[in-house]
């Protein structure tokens, strides 16, 4: 990513990919630094840590490669909170964000999301807790425009998807701009790529979960460039550098 006349690669910075797990042998995961987790509730509700991360799935996998397409020289954190038919609970969602920044790493990617409103203070407080711990986290946005935690947070960063968009684009719906009456759920969210590339064709991933994945590779790059720069202050940057949405995108 080219920022102030330099490109970043996202070298040193750790992306943690809270997902289905990371299958380090995957070829486009070659010659990266991969550690990680898997996190289960045990039956009081409290998190039970494994140090076995491997891919049930391929989805995590896929958002991990993701990421790396956009910073190519990021450590991936895989943290497996999802089953092999990837289902998953925001207890676990709030485990792996929490284990996530409390293991290093500064950005934190879910392609996943939760409508269940009585689960959002708990995602807002560990989602707080990583901001004051100097990372951001990413989340993606409800498919069908509703709401959806952590997207919906004011801690994080939500994101959807347009097949218009281009994967070297990405927008940021300013509220003041384009209020929710008219731009629906869209409002305080950035919009970026959702489609899976492989040999310069798309692949079999789209929506918001992959789109996340690629903006937090860019965000790993920004996170290089400032590493100074507190987590609130990376996502400014963020909105800065990203471009304003015309109705002609696509949506109405």
């Amino acid at each position: 990513m080219r920022y102030r006349g330099r490109e970043f690669t996202g070298k040193g910075v750790t992306v943690a990919v809270i997902d289905s797990g990371i299958d380090v042998t995957d070829p486009r995961l070659q010659g990266r630094t991969i550690d990680g987790w898997n996190i289960q509730l045990g039956a009081t509700g409290h998190a039970i840590l494994g140090g076995d991360f491997t891919d049930e799935n391929g989805h995590g996998t896929n958002m991990a490669a993701a990421v790396t397409m956009m910073a190519p020289d990021v450590s991936l954190m895989g943290v497996r909170i999802m089953d092999a038919r990837l289902r998953t609970s925001a207890d676990l969602m709030a485990a792996g964000i929490e284990t996530a920044f409390r293991a290093g790493a500064k950005v934190i990617s879910l392609s996943l999301g939760t409508p269940n409103m009585g689960k959002a203070l708990l995602l807002r407080d560990c989602c707080a807790l990583a901001v004051e711990n100097n990372a951001v986290v990413l989340a993606a946005a409800h498919p069908k425009g509703d709401r959806a935690y952590p997207a919906d947070l004011p801690e994080t960063i939500g994101v959807a998807t347009h097949p218009d968009c281009p994967i070297e684009k990405y927008y940021f719906f300013q509220p003041h701009r384009f209020p929710r009456q008219q731009w629906g759920s869209l409002t305080g969210k950035f919009l970026t790529h959702g489609y899976e590339w492989r040999d310069g064709e798309r692949g079999g991933f789209k929506g918001s979960g992959i789109a996340t994945a690629y903006l937090a590779g860019r965000l790993a790059c920004l996170r290089e460039a400032m590493p100074n720069e507190s987590a609130m202050g990376i996502i400014e940057v963020l909105r800065q550098v990203s471009l304003t949405p015309v109705p002609e995108i696509g949506y109405a």
